[in-house]
């Protein structure tokens, strides 16, 4: 795993305007791919199943408008940080994925 330090240092890293404008390029090209991946690992984690769809409802149907408009607003904020935190650990895995060797399939 890596040390707070490590983590603080990366962290910093990509607030470097430059370094951040290369990840785009870059994730530009595989943004259609890694959609898929992490809408498949939102709907296998059951984030936006039954129980989300229920709350939306919930919400719209508010008759209160500030209430409502609290409600809505929270459910987006959260649908925000659970796409945010399961796209980090899609990346973190496609990163350790393509940084681990192949394994050998026994033909040398």
């Amino acid at each position: 795993m890596f040390t707070d330090e490590q983590v603080e240092a990366a962290v910093r890293a990509l607030s470097d305007p430059e370094r951040f404008a290369g990840a785009e390029r870059a994730l530009a090209a595989l943004a259609p791919q890694l959609q898929r991946v992490l809408a498949h690992a939102l709907e296998e984690g059951g984030w936006f199943g039954g129980a989300h769809r229920s709350q939306v409802r919930q919400a719209v149907a508010e008759p209160d408008e500030a209430v409502r408009t609290q409600r809505i607003e929270t459910l987006l904020a959260e649908e925000t940080r659970m796409g945010m935190l399961v796209g980090v650990a899609v990346g973190w895995e496609l990163a350790r994925e393509l940084t681990e060797p192949e394994p050998d399939d026994g033909d040398a």
